[in-house]
């Protein structure tokens, strides 16, 4: 598998569906966190996925506190923030963050996720972090 990624949403439902339409394009391995703070967690106990896919409606969290925090552990690893919500609803709130973008849930596909993460070829990625093109969703662009 090429590439991994972190699922942080509190919907189990979610998760599941998210991780089946991940798995099933072969390229991904994926593992979940209910929470933020489990997922900064996993980061801070050497998991080192890809891509986080952050859920910015995670009740009593302060998500864009734990994308910071996310970014200090591990600044390789690529942040998108996700919500049932629009990009212009959080206002400035995304692009002052160290998220790589946002993705809007209902948009959410294999070929999103991989506009943030690019590949050299080897299944490296060498697309981490704000550096280089933010994919439309980034909150506001077209």
């Amino acid at each position: 598998m090429g590439r991994s990624v972190l699922i942080v949403d509190d919907d189990p439902a979610y998760r599941a569906a998210v991780r089946a339409l991940l798995e099933a394009d072969g390229d991904y391995s994926v593992s979940e966190a209910a929470s933020a703070s489990a997922a900064v967690t996993e980061i801070a106990r050497g998991n080192r996925p890809d891509l986080v896919l952050l859920d910015l409606g995670l009740p009593g969290e302060d998500v864009f506190a734990a994308a910071r925090e996310l970014n200090a552990l591990a600044t390789d690893v690529v942040i998108v923030l996700c919500s049932v919500r629009e990009a212009d609803e959080f206002g400035g709130r995304i692009a002052g963050s160290p998220a790589a973008g946002f993705l809007a849930k209902a948009r959410l596909s294999t070929a999103a996720l991989s506009r943030f993460v690019a590949t050299d070829g080897s299944g490296s990625g060498s697309g981490r972090g704000r550096a280089g093109a933010v994919p439309p969703d980034r909150g506001g662009e077209s």
